[in-house]
């Protein structure tokens, strides 16, 4: 019987190859999260899911920027995705909080991140599809994204950083959150691109200031700005679903598939 031979990945260069660094940086950064939270460092924990978040927004970006998209990214991508945002912000908030409730506490904790596993698997399944859909609708998630869900996660712990008060660290708030996270990532609700958000050019600049006073917030005061930032997230999840049927009615009454802008191809929306 012949062997079938091995699929080898070819020879890339040193700028394909860093989209796929940038993924395993990321990656390292959500296990070395756990490391924090064994060590009780928990704002050096929280730090490490934010630094793979951030890494997760700009490996899609450069990959397509310098032509290096690849199945082989997307799978790596999908389980960094896993580890960094699904199993690390579990892991994190057991020990935490959610350790206090025993063997409930580990169920919510697998819950979520069995969750997680299945909006990625979903994701990676309609990457595959050939069903068509409206061009507008790249325009938003099918639930809440992985990266999204990882920090709503924390949101709980942020607070606890910020206001140090020991009603943030109650493992029923904690439990909570996790679970509603949890249903939420797995669900049907229609949540915003924000990727996909085209400035016009009359707001660049007043755009590139709002990334400036974020940043120096960021610095100044790391948990008020994360906690509010999650705090209109969650804000901007009713908003999004009222748009997403508005729309849907538009389309259908005017029988014209694109009523939006866009943007270019598809993107890494996990």
């Amino acid at each position: 019987m012949a062997r079938r031979p091995k699929r080898r990945l070819g020879a890339q260069s040193i700028n394909r190859l860093i989209p796929n660094s940038l993924t395993l940086l990321a990656l390292c950064s959500g296990v070395t999260a756990m490391r924090f939270a064994i060590e009780d460092q928990w704002d050096r924990a929280v730090i490490a899911i934010v630094v793979a978040a951030v890494l997760d927004g700009l490996d899609g970006r450069i990959a397509r920027a310098l032509g290096a998209t690849s199945r082989f990214g997307a799978e790596l991508d999908s389980l960094s995705d896993f580890v960094c945002f699904g199993v690390a912000p579990a892991v994190v908030v057991y020990m935490w909080s959610l350790h206090e409730l025993g063997g409930l506490g580990w169920a919510i904790s697998l819950l979520f991140a069995v969750c997680c596993g299945l909006r990625l698997a979903r994701f990676n399944v309609a990457l595959d599809s050939k069903e068509t859909m409206p061009p507008w609708t790249r325009d938003y998630f099918v639930g809440v994204p992985a990266p999204a869900g990882g920090g709503l996660a924390l949101m709980p712990l942020i607070f606890g950083l910020q206001f140090e008060q020991s009603f943030f660290a109650s493992p029923w708030l904690n439990g909570f959150m996790l679970a509603v996270v949890a249903g939420l990532m797995v669900s049907r609700i229609p949540t915003f691109a924000f990727k996909r958000i085209k400035v016009p050019g009359r707001h660049v600049v007043f755009a590139l200031l709002g990334v400036g006073a974020f940043a120096a917030f960021l610095i100044s005061t790391p948990w008020a700005t994360l906690g509010v930032t999650g705090l209109a997230y969650i804000a901007s999840l009713p908003y999004a679903r009222h748009s997403y049927h508005r729309r849907d009615r538009l389309s259908e009454e005017t029988g014209d598939a694109d009523n939006g802008d866009n943007g270019e191809g598809d993107d890494d929306l996990t």
